[in-house]
């Protein structure tokens, strides 16, 4: 009898096909696979760092590559400009005062087979050659400046911090520039430089009004000096006049009268202007 629950058994021939179909598949995966792994690209701005079986043997400029597949690899290391900031540098100044630096570092990598090799990644490079030297050196170089003057003098105070540097990080990087973009003084030292500069307003206001005042006491110190300077010249003058001619003073009081005789005189008075002369 017809077993009817059973499936069919497929034909010898159907697992046979379909077994040639899954490994066809399959070697033709491994092919892309190999195939694919066997180019690689590096863009501008990157060097490829090649490694066969984990070790360097090479390095690659930007542009399309080809490696052994499986055995080669490529790592990609960034020659482009960078930036690494330290936001919490604790230091003193020379007059012990505290202080907190915000240290910016641009950077850029020279040789990238040296990056990997010594510290695997660009990461590792700055935490291990650059990090340490930024901290002790914005420290003594910051020691070396008053707090006022590492403010005043700020250019000053970067130009000697990426000297300092310069001398003493040697490795695969060439640093670009050096900043320290904010200087975070204690509050009671902030506070201090505040009521110094309100005094200082304050005294130059002060000085300005006593300066306004001079000025004005000055001015009237001329006029004054002026006004005796003219009526003494004026005095002098008349009393060259009256040395000159005898007459003047009569003739000006004669001038000036108005053709009437006073009313009353004192005892012995003469009379203004009438001068007798005998047999006149």
């Amino acid at each position: 009898m017809p077993d009817f629950g059973r499936p069919p058994v497929p034909p010898r021939a159907s697992l046979q096909h379909i077994g040639s179909l899954v490994l066809i598949g399959l070697v033709i995966l491994f092919v892309f696979v190999i195939v694919s792994s066997s180019w690689y690209t590096v863009d501008q701005g990157e060097r490829g760092v090649i490694l066969r079986n984990g070790a360097v043997i090479g390095e690659a400029e930007p542009g399309l590559g080809f490696k052994i597949p499986i055995i080669d690899t490529v790592e990609h290391i960034s020659t482009q400009s960078q930036n690494s900031r330290y936001s919490d540098v604790k230091t003193y100044s020379r007059d012990q005062q505290p202080a907190t630096l915000r240290v910016s570092i641009n950077y850029h990598v020279t040789d990238a087979r040296v990056v990997y090799t010594d510290y695997q990644s660009i990461q590792g490079m700055i935490d291990r050659l650059v990090t340490p030297q930024v901290y002790t050196w914005a420290e003594n170089t910051f020691g070396q400046f008053n707090a006022v003057s590492a403010v005043q003098d700020r250019a000053k105070l970067n130009n000697e911090l990426a000297i300092a540097l310069h001398k003493v990080i040697h490795g695969p990087l060439a640093i670009e520039s050096v900043q320290i973009e904010n200087i975070d003084f204690s509050g009671k030292y902030e506070e201090a430089v505040e009521a110094r500069m309100e005094a200082t307003v304050r005294q130059q206001q002060a000085e300005a009004e006593a300066a306004a005042t001079r000025t004005r006491a000055d001015a009237a110190a001329y006029s004054v000096k002026a006004q005796g300077e003219a009526e003494a010249t004026a005095i002098r003058a008349r009393g060259d006049a009256l040395r000159d001619n005898p007459g003047l003073p009569a003739l000006v009081t004669a001038e000036k009268w108005d053709g009437h005789l006073p009313t009353t005189m004192p005892p012995n008075g003469a009379v203004p202007f009438l001068n007798v002369h005998p047999g006149g």
